[in-house]
C-alpha cells in the first residue's frame, strides 16, 4: 500500500500529465465502425450504440443507449424499415443503410476533452492487457458510478476516490493512454456497456482484499476481470 505522501504525487501526475496527451489526436478519432456489418440480435458494439443513438433521435428507439442489440432495438429497427418500405426483419443491413439519415453523434456535452483522456488513463492503467471490449467495460463502470447515488457524480471524482482504482495508487494509471484506450472511452461514452450496468470489477487472479464481493451480484466476466453490482 502506497503511503498518503505518494498516493497524492500519483494523483498530481495523473492530472498534470492529461495536459501532455495529444488533443488533437483525442478529437480526430472516428468510430468508423458504422456501416462495417450486418447488425443483429445478439451483436454488441460501438456501432450498435451509433445505431441506437440515431434511431433515438428519430424517435424510434425508446430505451437506454447501451450497445446491445437486444429487443427494444429490434423492434425499433422493424418499425424504421417499415417505415422506409423495407422488409420489417430487425436486421440492420445494407439497405437499411443506405436510407438512415446521416445524423450527427455526439458525446455529452459535460463532457470535456480532459475527461475523454482522464477515463482514456484509467482504462490503460487497470485495463492493460485486455482486449477492446475488456477495456470498454473498464470505462463503463466508471461512467455507470457517475450514474449511481452510491458514488460521486464526475469522471474526475469518481477516478480520484481514494482506495477505489489499484492503478492509481501504484502509479499504472500515469502511462500516456493509446490510441485504442482513447477509443475504448469514446466508445463507453457513446454508450457501449458490455458489463450490463456494473459498478465494481475486480481482477480474481491477483484480487487480496475480496471480504466485499460476497455483498454484490455478479453480473458478467470479461477477460480477466469479473463485473458485478
Amino acid at each position: 500500500m502506497l503511503s498518503r505522501s505518494k498516493f497524492i504525487i500519483s494523483v498530481m501526475l495523473l492530472l498534470t500529465m492529461v495536459s501532455f496527451v495529444n488533443l488533437e489526436e483525442a478529437d480526430a478519432l472516428e468510430l468508423d465502425e458504422f456501416g462495417s456489418r450486418v447488425m443483429r440480435r445478439g451483436d454488441e458494439g460501438i456501432d450498435v450504440a451509433v445505431l441506437q443513438q440515431k434511431l433515438k433521435q428519430l424517435n424510434y428507439y425508446k430505451g437506454s443507449i447501451d450497445g446491445i442489440y437486444g429487443g427494444g432495438t429490434i423492434e425499433a429497427v422493424k418499425r424504421f424499415q417499415q417505415d422506409k418500405g423495407l422488409k420489417a426483419d430487425g436486421v440492420f443491413g445494407q439497405s437499411s443503410f443506405d436510407v438512415i439519415p446521416d445524423l450527427e453523434i455526439k458525446l455529452n456535452p459535460n463532457i470535456s476533452r480532459d475527461d475523454i483522456i482522464l477515463l482514456a488513463r484509467i482504462i490503460h492503467g487497470e485495463a492493460r492487457g485486455e482486449d477492446f471490449k475488456g477495456k470498454v467495460a473498464v470505462g463503463s463502470v466508471i461512467l455507470n458510478r457517475i450514474r449511481s447515488s452510491q458514488f460521486p457524480d464526475t469522471i474526475r471524482d469518481v477516478i480520484l476516490q481514494k482506495g477505489q482504482f489499484s492503478s492509481l495508487m501504484d502509479g499504472q494509471a500515469n502511462y500516456y493512454p493509446g490510441e485504442e484506450e482513447l477509443q475504448a472511452a469514446r466508445a463507453a461514452l457513446l454508450g457501449y456497456d458490455p458489463t450490463l450496468g456494473s459498478i465494481y470489477f475486480y481482477n480474481p487472479e491477483i484480487a487480496t482484499n475480496t471480504a466485499w464481493i460476497s455483498r454484490r451480484n455478479f453480473v458478467t466476466r470479461i477477460g480477466g476481470h469479473v463485473f458485478l453490482r
